[in-house]
């Protein structure tokens, strides 16, 4: 690198965040400078994430367009005193920006680098005095930002559904009709998502068996440990949902999980799992960051957030999930802490799924509450016997999300920011 180097140092987290946010960026921001190519450092920083493989540091190094990355276990160091791990040179100018993790962070670390501040805000953008510029997923962020600070912002669209278009899997073979149940890939979601998932798949299929059924497993999660949440005795949630039990098969190209029935539904492991689900008639999940990618594809879902275990229900991050996890209480505290939650968001009219969260509008279903599986089950089948509901719901799902080319253009606003001098202050 020569003296003239301009430093990008892009903040991000999890590896939802780095596969659909980060790599399609990077890959146009040296696609946009072309010859300039070599003016340009790009170095990615990890912060932590209670969703992280551990993997995310090599998945980000072996990207051609990364100069380098330093792993969440060296970022509160760097947070304080500037200082990565292997002590990095920093050039005079540069652009912090903004891909996932918290937005604060975005402020810190420009203002001690002195460098310019963009923060692609999905839902929410924060430090709005403080932060120079702001991508935004849709108008609606806008809808919450005061006339004064308007400049900041520009509308880029969905770098989730941008990455959707452009990265490919293998095709899966479907015979029939296709449906995905996304359980979810933490254990507190994994307990009761799974079985009652795999309840509800023989039900259909006992009255549809020309239904097909997926599990695209996150890649933070292998097949034997996903597996376990189908054994009652390492899953005592089961007793709620006893024909939610399952065996691992690895018998064949694609290992599968077969239940009491027979049933067995494939675990496809290839990630991102686009072009599979491109292929479902509908998806079956938990609530989450699943609603958001799917609300991006465009594809149908059911939501499901059941009660019967609220005490196995313990994902939050932050001061909820410590206390939570503290040994002997914990469970008491998760009861109530679930309890006071979905009281709170109940009694407000808020909703559970990312798209009806974008659009403040029951776009796609959501069952909350004490369910059962023949409920459920026999929704998913009036949807598949009448198709033209399931094709309302995803032109809808196409209406909320933001517009393609967002990775584009928000390139092009990085680009824009570091040729602009920086100066402390303005």
């Amino acid at each position: 690198m020569s003296e003239s180097t301009i430093d990008i140092l892009i903040l991000s987290n999890g590896p939802g965040e780095l596969t659909t946010w980060v790599r399609p960026v990077v890959k146009e921001i040296r696609q946009a400078l072309g010859v300039d190519n070599n003016r340009v450092r790009i170095s990615v920083v990890l912060s932590p994430c209670p969703n992280a493989s551990g993997s995310e540091m090599q998945m980000a190094a072996a990207w051609p367009e990364v100069n380098r990355v330093q792993g969440p276990e060296d970022f509160i160091p760097f947070l304080l005193w500037g200082k990565t791990a292997q002590n990095w040179p920093w050039s005079d100018r540069g652009l912090v920006l903004f891909l996932g993790g918290d937005q604060f962070f975005t402020l810190v670390l420009g203002k001690r680098l002195g460098y310019r501040t963009l923060v692609y805000a999905e839902w929410e953008a924060r430090w709005q005095p403080w932060i120079d510029q702001f991508a935004v997923m849709n108008r609606q962020v806008l809808d919450k930002v005061k006339p004064s600070l308007s400049h900041k912002f520009t509308v880029v669209g969905d770098l989730m559904a941008d990455s959707a278009e452009s990265v490919s899997t293998s095709e899966y073979p479907v015979n029939g009709e296709l449906i995905a149940l996304l359980p979810g890939s933490k254990p507190d979601k994994l307990r009761p998502g799974l079985p009652f998932s795999l309840a509800i798949a023989q039900l259909i299929h006992q009255q549809r068996p020309q239904t097909q059924f997926i599990i695209p497993v996150a890649p933070t999660l292998d097949i034997q440990t996903l597996a376990q949440f189908g054994n009652p005795q390492f899953n005592p949630t089961l007793h709620h949902w006893p024909t939610g039990e399952a065996e691992l098969i690895q018998t064949g190209p694609i290992p599968r999980l077969k239940t009491p029935s027979s049933l067995e539904i494939d675990l496809w492991t290839p990630f991102p799992a686009y072009d599979v689900l491109r292929q479902c008639q509908l998806c079956i999940t938990t609530v989450g960051a699943n609603t958001a990618e799917l609300g991006s594809l465009g594809i149908p879902m059911i939501v499901l957030l059941p009660t019967q275990q609220l005490d196995a229900m313990r994902s939050w991050d932050g001061i909820w999930g410590l206390l939570a996890h503290l040994p002997a209480v914990g469970s008491s505290l998760a009861k109530a802490i679930n309890k006071a939650i979905l009281f709170w968001k109940q009694q407000r009219g808020e909703f559970f799924a990312w798209p009806n969260i974008w659009a403040n509008e029951m776009i796609v279903p959501e069952w909350v509450g004490h369910l059962e599986a023949e409920a459920v089950a026999q929704q998913v089948i009036e949807y598949l016997e009448y198709p033209e509901q399931l094709e309302e719901m995803g032109d809808r799902l196409a209406q909320v999300r933001g517009h393609r080319g967002a990775a584009a253009e928000l390139a092009q606003m990085a680009i824009a920011q570091i040729d602009i001098p920086y100066s402390p202050g303005c």
